[in-house]
């Protein structure tokens, strides 16, 4: 899909206010339904400032609030962002616990943003792993968020792709041993149904920050015909221009699932 004339004017003039951005890009083409991020660059956008590590978490912080408020402001349905994978609890003891009560103090500062915004907060992943108290305060905040209906905000926490595959077939395997599922009836719906993203519709478009063009264990089912956009700028650069510029280059793609556009 081409986008239409309007889009030009996000292109043509970046002092332009942000609303009449927002409403361009909206005329433009289609808005994503759900939208997947891999925020990656944090270390070495901390590096190339001579810093340590850390303070490139702490200044993602500040896009994950930006690109959450933008995406609630465009009518995005549904926003997950690959927050901790499960190869991340490899990382040194001191950077692992400094992220944990970074999330930990995220999440009760932003209590109160998500209930103002009507946006609900999901933790997707292996949450065993985490610590107690993490668990603590991130269950408080989904009850607080759980009937918030503007958009879904998922944070994938110490999760996996193939972990989620392999949780899914323990699932099934258990309701076919017990009588409750027969073989023949296991199809992409029922299988879908016991992954952690079941109550969401597959991505429509993927972001990857920081250059990498690789998929790092992440939605590994649900991507199946996701359209992937990568960009050079790292995670704490990346701010809600970044974000319309990924939603241009979505809306000019040809989406045609492995069919031949008639």
């Amino acid at each position: 899909m081409q986008p239409d004339s309007t889009s030009h004017i996000i292109e043509l003039d970046e002092s332009i206010d942000d609303s009449t951005k927002q409403e361009a890009l909206k005329k433009a083409g289609p808005i994503p339904k759900h939208i997947a991020i891999i925020m990656d660059g944090n270390g070495r956008w901390a590096k190339q400032r001579g810093k340590m590590r850390v303070t490139g978490h702490y200044e993602g912080v500040e896009s994950v609030r930006d690109i959450t408020e933008t995406c609630a402001q465009l009518g995005v349905e549904c926003l997950t962002l690959y927050t901790f994978s499960t190869e991340n609890w490899y990382r040194p003891v001191t950077e692992v616990n400094a992220l944990m009560q970074l999330l930990l103090h995220t999440v009760r500062k932003e209590r109160d943003t998500l209930m103002r915004n009507d946006i609900k907060l999901r933790i997707i992943g292996d949450v065993d792993q985490l610590p107690k108290s993490c668990m603590r305060e991130f269950k408080e905040c989904m009850d607080l968020t759980a009937n918030n209906k503007r958009m879904v905000l998922n944070l994938a926490l110490s999760y996996s792709g193939r972990w989620d595959i392999i949780n899914a077939v323990k699932q099934v395997a258990q309701k076919v041993q017990q009588g409750e599922l027969q073989p023949e009836e296991i199809t992409d719906v029922v299988f879908r149904s016991h992954l952690s993203t079941d109550s969401h519709p597959d991505p429509d478009l993927l972001i990857r920050t920081g250059g990498e063009f690789r998929i790092s264990n992440f939605l590994l089912w649900e991507i199946a015909y996701t359209e992937i956009y990568v960009t050079d700028e790292f995670w704490p650069n990346f701010r809600r221009d970044a974000l319309y510029k990924a939603i241009k280059d979505f809306q000019r793609r040809d989406r045609r699932y492995g069919r031949v556009k008639g």
